[in-house]
């Protein structure tokens, strides 16, 4: 797992609200997978031809990830727009590269992430 699981506890507790309350981050609406409760959850989505990647910095053990991959998709706000995404899946440094644009910013090594979540929109 690239990033502590306990940074990832105070993230979700401190600092998501606060990110959230900003209005400067992509929301995912993303449902529990056993609770049933509907989550919101800031995180950086990067747009790729038919859908959004992912860096998943706390790993695919994430629960946002976990939610979303046993849901089947989520709903992203976005500048104000609600995106409707599907068919999440795991995908690997190499093909989360190809899709991103160039300008994007690759994780830093240090942090040897490896893995990505990709979804793609549901054609209105």
């Amino acid at each position: 797992m690239p990033m502590p699981r306990w940074w990832g506890h105070i993230n979700k507790r401190v600092f998501n609200p606060r990110a959230i309350a900003s209005g400067r981050w992509p929301v995912l609406t993303h449902v529990g997978r056993t609770s049933g409760r509907t989550y919101r959850t800031p995180l950086d989505a990067h747009p790729v031809v038919g859908g959004y990647v992912f860096v998943l910095v706390y790993g695919s053990g994430s629960d946002w990830v976990r939610n979303v991959l046993a849901a089947g998709g989520a709903r992203l706000c976005v500048e104000g727009e609600e995106v409707e995404l599907t068919a999440p899946r795991l995908v690997g440094e190499e093909e989360a590269f190809h899709a991103l644009a160039d300008e994007v910013a690759r994780p830093p090594k240090l942090l040897r992430i490896s893995e990505f979540l990709r979804m793609d929109r549901v054609a209105v």
